[in-house]
């Protein structure tokens, strides 16, 4: 079967550039063709400057070739995997398929994006040759963030075929694969666009407006925070009005949600005015100017006009846990648990039509409609019996699914934390939930891993074949006192037992940083030595993992910020997320990096220029630390020197750690650790040149003149310290120079507002 290292995507439209993106952003080259190649162009450069960024680097879009239908289809013999992203019309893609039939090579992929034609129609009077390479890829849209790829092969489909797309989706692309049958809507839409309908109609009946409905079914339901009116506007009315379309041409007379889609005259008058949502000039809601302020609008369904955006009252919309929000007799209560027995029945019905088990539904609505719970993990936290309740008491039938698993007082999943997880068969019994030796979560791994040891921030975890995983699990995994001496409880344990050491867990983000409360706290009490300590152990900790006697490999997910940023700088190597974003950001809060960072910043820069070029090495980390730069991807990490050209990075979040392990394994056979750096830096002359770029700063806006003092002290520390002449300065009295600087800093009042100021809201203050 075909190794997938070229791919072509014809149709350039929002969707098929983004796969193209996505493609580009895993390394691989792209040939994206249209109509014309100013479309084509058009779409690539549009790439540069779409927000959310579909790139995860500007450099990525130099992978994307460009071409149109007539001149350039001929070169699809030259790609692997053929992806078809143009207009749900049936008549076009036969017509394209054909073209595509005469010029691609024998073993080449074939696959539709469609969310509404079955495969059936599709291979309808195509060679058996291509029917057997042909499958339906849908992507989510943004390709890049959603993480949902559901995949549908043919009777005639190969397995092989079938097999190589859903490993490199999974592998290259970062994708979560579901197995999807051939039925209307697939998985994602079937379920997704009868949660939206259903909350559409129970509101109405219910007289709640979109801010009420919506401040109910979001997060207190653990839908998507939306709600159902915004999410209708991020989606497009039009959208949905089309996918119900489908739906009602191609689902049976009997299926319960046919009733539902069913498009409201108040919807049907919004179409007419061109009101589709978020891409139009509104939706449900809007933004738009008055005297300079952004004003929010919300469509009022009873007049047709806009009115100003009104928070919801209701006693429900405040409930934070499922089972309070359904406890509540108020509208919103009432509402809550007429969307959830609809939608939670329906999914039940439709098993075993759209998918082999409930784990494809749950996952497919997790990661393509941004649920935090599948529906059949929704059904466990309400529970069976009561959802059973519910549909008999509102009337709606009771699929024989949810029933069996109500009658023996079961849930579909069991087991847990301590026991291997099984979940619900179709055929009554359990079976084990698969775990895969590729991608797993450290969550997984721990119901069997040893415990080493551990506190109430930290622990150390076996995690098998000679390596150690270090997990941080204090809030936020923000690095505290405990977090510091886990470092150097972990160095001795692991050079006594282990071969080498993973940095990494499972939290949305790998750490936001340094526990600034505690710093805060100590600073107003005047109580300077307690910091101290606490930053002297980090850097010791630091420095003892950095130069340890075993390879030590950081596995940053989501966000490594300020102190967390400066952990991963001081691994040895990392495997990061795609989406990893790292930036020493402490001057956001009147402080300079104090864990190393200063130090591993300008340490990358020196050692690349050489100590002739200090000065360049100095302004290059000056730059990145004083404007607080975060990286918006792994591939922007490495421009910032976050990460190393060497470090790899995992386009699937499953895989991280996995492949975290395995490189560390692979550093074991002759690891040496390297010699603590001596760096050639200029003292007081060096002083002037970052002055200047202060000054030059101030003057342009960029920073505010306590933003200059703090940046001062940034400047002292990467040029040397106060030494009147050039000379020789090592790694530790770089730390001591940052830590230094930081007891000064916080004894300025400044400081000390500007970390209250980030503590009270979150946001940085310039003062």
């Amino acid at each position: 079967m075909v190794e997938i290292r070229r791919v072509a995507v014809l149709g350039a439209g929002t969707m098929g550039s983004g796969i193209a993106a996505q493609l580009a952003n895993a390394g691989y080259p792209v040939l994206l063709l249209d109509m014309t190649r100013e479309i084509a162009e058009s779409a690539r450069q549009a790439l540069l400057s779409r927000r959310p960024a579909p790139l995860m680097s500007p450099e990525a879009v130099d992978l994307i070739e460009i071409g149109d239908f007539e001149a350039d289809l001929r070169r699809l013999s030259e790609c692997d995997w053929i992806i078809e992203v143009v207009v749900e019309r049936l008549d076009i893609k036969h017509a394209l398929f054909r073209k595509i039939e005469a010029v691609r090579r024998p073993d080449t992929l074939i696959s539709s994006n469609t969310s509404g034609i079955p495969l059936a129609e599709m291979v309808a009077g195509m060679p058996e040759s291509f029917a057997s390479h042909f499958l339906i890829t849908h992507f989510f849209n943004p390709p890049r963030y959603m993480g949902l790829l559901e995949l549908v092969a043919g009777p005639e489909t190969l397995p092989e075929a079938t097999a190589v797309l859903a490993r490199f989706c999974e592998v290259a692309l970062g994708k979560e694969v579901v197995r999807a049958k051939d039925t209307p809507g697939f998985i994602g839409n079937r379920i997704g666009v009868a949660m939206l309908m259903v909350g559409l109609h129970k509101a109405l009946e219910l007289g709640l407006t979109p801010e009420e409905a919506d401040a109910v079914a979001g997060r207190p339901m653990g839908f998507p925070g939306t709600g159902i009116f915004g999410l209708f506007d991020l989606i497009g009315i039009d959208v949905i009005d089309l996918i119900c379309s489908n739906l009602k041409q191609q689902l049976a007379g009997d299926d319960p949600i046919r009733p539902y889609l069913e498009m409201p005259v108040a919807l049907q008058q919004m179409l007419e005015q061109g009101l589709t949502g978020r891409k139009g000039p509104g939706g449900f809601y809007r933004q738009r100017k008055v005297d300079g302020k952004k004003v929010r609008e919300t469509y009022d369904l009873a007049t047709g006009e806009y009115r100003p955006f009104t928070p919801a009252e209701l006693a429900s919309a405040s409930s934070h846990r499922l089972d309070e929000l359904l406890a509540q007799n108020d509208r919103g209560g009432r509402y809550a648990a007429a969307v959830l027995s609809a939608t939670l029945g329906y999914s039940a019905w439709l098993l075993p039509e759209i998918a082999d088990d409930i784990r494809a539904i749950d996952t497919a609505m997790r990661e393509g409609y941004s649920w935090r719970w599948g529906p059949f993990e929704l059904i466990d936290r309400i529970g069976a019996g009561s959802l059973v309740e519910r549909l008999g008491r509102d009337g709606q039938p009771v699929p024989e699914l949810l029933a069996r698993v109500a009658s023996v007082g079961g849930s579909f999943y069991r087991g847990g934390q301590l026991s291997e997880p099984e979940f619900f068969q179709l055929d009554g019994r359990y079976q084990p939930v698969p775990l895969s030796a590729e991608a797993w979560s450290l969550a997984e791994v721990k119901r069997t891993a040893p415990r080493l040891f551990g506190n109430e921030s930290a622990t150390l975890w076996d995690i098998g074949d000679g390596v150690a995983c270090l997990e941080f699990h204090s809030k936020m995994n923000a690095l505290d006192d405990k977090i510091a001496e886990m470092f150097v409880r972990t160095r001795g344990a692991v050079e006594r037992g282990f071969q080498a050491l993973v940095i990494g867990n499972d939290g949305p983000n790998f750490s936001v940083g340094a526990n600034i409360k505690f710093i805060v706290d100590h600073a107003l009490a005047e109580d300077y030595d307690s910091i101290r300590s606490f930053i002297g152990s980090l850097q010791s900790g630091l420095m003892g993992l950095k130069y340890a006697p075993f390879p030590v490999v950081g596995a940053p997910l989501g966000m490594a910020l300020g102190g967390g940023c400066e952990v991963v700088l001081h691994c040895n190597e990392v495997q990061a997320h795609a989406e990893f974003r790292g930036g020493l950001v402490e001057l956001r809060v009147g402080l300079i990096p104090g864990g190393g960072g200063c130090k591993e910043m300008l340490l990358r820069r020196y050692r690349e220029l050489g100590p002739e070029r200090a000065e360049e090495a100095i302004a290059g980390a000056f730059d990145v630390i004083a404007t607080g730069a975060t990286s918006s991807s792994a591939a922007g990490a490495r421009g910032l020197k976050i990460l190393g050209e060497g470090d790899g990075i995992s386009m699937n979040r499953r895989r991280v750690l996995a492949d975290a392990k395995a490189r560390a394994l692979a550093m074991v056979d002759g690891y040496q650790p390297g010699d603590e750096a001596v760096l050639q830096l200029p003292g007081r002359n060096g002083m002037p040149a970052i002055e200047a770029r202060i000054q030059e700063a101030i003057e342009q806006g960029r920073m505010s003149d306590y933003d200059g003092r703090v940046a001062c002290g940034l400047g002292r520390i990467l040029t040397g310290g106060d030494r009147k002449s050039p000379g020789p300065v090592t790694e530790r009295q770089l730390l001591a120079l940052e830590l230094e600087v930081i007891i000064d800093l916080l004894h300025n009042k400044e400081t000390k507002a500007r970390i209250e100021h980030m503590l009270k809201t979150g946001k940085p203050l310039r003062n």
